[in-house]
């Protein structure tokens, strides 16, 4: 308990030395970053709490009403109304600022929310149309939310930082796993009304958190918010940006490798509840759904408390861009060769785990030495488009397959080829990231006094010296 003699001031120096402690077993944080960091933390919280109520929602609507076929096209589809959406994107982030840009979208999709809300309430069939939309809400919602916190911390507090930002994200998985399996017997629309009230929560925090730089350089720059934040449409500053267009590049891959999978998973998971005469099939898809999103959510929690900071400071960035790469390698090797359902769970059990948080953190990690208007707008376009494009082609290899008869283990196979190319991108991206970050330090260094404390220097890893 702090001495009630004290000053506020010394009440919170305190409170923020005591944090800073806390902190310390899964990274270390300063103590004058951690009311910033403690808010982020908990808004990421809340965001992936509010993703896996909507999640658990839309997982049972679409298998139930169209199927695993139905489920990967509708992916697909998603890339087209993405596109459509990024455009319009790019277009208002031309018109207002940070703070508004934010604001707008939140709104947009909470009102959305209500009005799903309102017609599961009234027995209306939203399957394919509410798992659209969750598309597009959530990879929009998550990048704007990790394009604030790069542009709230410098690249030496993002590699410090963002695992326990990360570890927010992870605990609200499992917490909004668990929360959606207590709802789920009492319908739809439950669950979306608790997703409205934590998202209206997540906007307010946000807003709080926009007026809380971490780092020197984001204070001297926030006089910039008002002022238009981009000078050009989202797509023209996608494809003219190397880096953006190779991390695109990544995402894709990654995201065919696991659409592929997750459609394997689900084939299996549909046998079984059609086997289950006694159970109610949307109960028990649900149920299957929320433990299995519990497991991996559960294990990637873990690996991001106690692991993530450390990878990072032991191999950086770039080197730790090849860890989810190299597992599919191996797993869906495995898988290839050993095609049960025991088998394909754990295998997206571990690559989902790896994915959300070493991936994810890594991934978020690379926008930290790029510009606001692509830490935004290109960020949104990667983790938006080059996501369902990656679904594009998970839905074509699908498509192909099911007709042709294809196996568990084909599928497994295919999945290996493109593990391959996958690991090639990551390799081309740890040489443009190389290249950015030796700039960046010739930058400093050309200033009066040269490296300033609290900047990094790259080691020959990629990591922090």
């Amino acid at each position: 308990m702090t001495n009630p003699t004290l000053p506020t001031t010394g009440k919170a120096r305190l409170r923020d030395r005591i944090l800073a402690a806390l902190f310390r077993p899964f990274s270390k944080v300063e103590p004058a970053e951690v009311l910033g960091v403690s808010i982020l933390t908990f808004t990421a919280f809340l965001l992936l709490t509010a993703y896996y109520l909507l999640k658990t929602v839309r997982e049972p609507l679409i298998l139930l009403q169209g199927g695993a076929e139905v489920k990967l096209y509708a992916r697909a589809g998603q890339a087209l109304i993405m596109a459509v959406f990024v455009h319009f994107y790019g277009e208002l982030a031309r018109s207002v600022g940070r703070t508004k840009l934010l604001g707008i979208v939140f709104m947009f999709f909470i009102s959305n929310l209500v009005i799903f809300a309102a017609l599961a309430g009234s027995q209306v069939q939203i399957g394919l149309p509410f798992f659209l939309w969750v598309g597009v809400f959530s990879y929009t919602i998550v990048a704007q939310f990790w394009g604030l916190a790069a542009d709230l911390c410098s690249e030496e507090q993002g590699k410090r930082l963002f695992p326990i930002i990360g570890a927010g994200s992870s605990l609200g998985a499992v917490a909004g796993a668990r929360f959606a399996k207590a709802l789920v017997p009492f319908g739809p629309q439950t669950l979306m009304g608790a997703a409205v009230v934590i998202l209206l929560l997540c906007a307010t925090l946000m807003m709080v958190a926009g007026r809380r730089p971490l780092s020197t350089q984001s204070k001297q720059t926030a006089s910039d918010q008002a002022g238009p934040l981009a000078q050009e449409g989202a797509f023209h500053l996608l494809f003219r940006d190397k880096y953006l267009l190779l991390i695109a590049g990544m995402v894709i891959f990654l995201n065919w490798v696991n659409s592929s999978g997750e459609y394997v998973l689900d084939r299996a998971l549909l046998v079984a509840a059609r086997a289950a005469h006694d159970t109610d099939p949307q109960v028990f898809v649900g149920s299957f759904k929320a433990d299995y999103f519990a497991w991996y959510n559960g294990l990637g929690l873990a690996l991001q408390l106690f692991g993530v900071s450390r990878i990072l400071k032991l191999v950086g960035v770039r080197k730790a861009l090849f860890v989810l790469p190299s597992f599919a390698l191996v797993a869906y090797g495995s898988a290839m060769f050993l095609p049960v359902l025991a088998v394909v769970r754990w295998v997206k059990i571990g690559e989902n785990s790896i994915q959300y948080s070493l991936q994810d953190t890594t991934r978020n990690a690379l926008f930290l030495m790029t510009s606001r208007v692509e830490k935004y707008v290109g960020k949104t376009a990667v983790d938006t488009v080059a996501v369902r494009m990656g679904a594009i082609m998970s839905a074509l290899t699908v498509y192909v397959g099911s007709r042709a008869g294809w196996s568990i283990a084909t599928f497994a196979g295919i999945n290996v080829g493109l593990a391959c190319a996958w690991l090639a991108f990551v390799v081309v991206i740890g040489r443009e990231h190389g290249r950015r970050s030796n700039e960046g330090e010739a930058a400093l260094a050309a200033e009066p006094g040269g490296l300033r404390p609290g900047n990094f220097t790259p080691d020959a890893s990629g990591g922090v010296a």
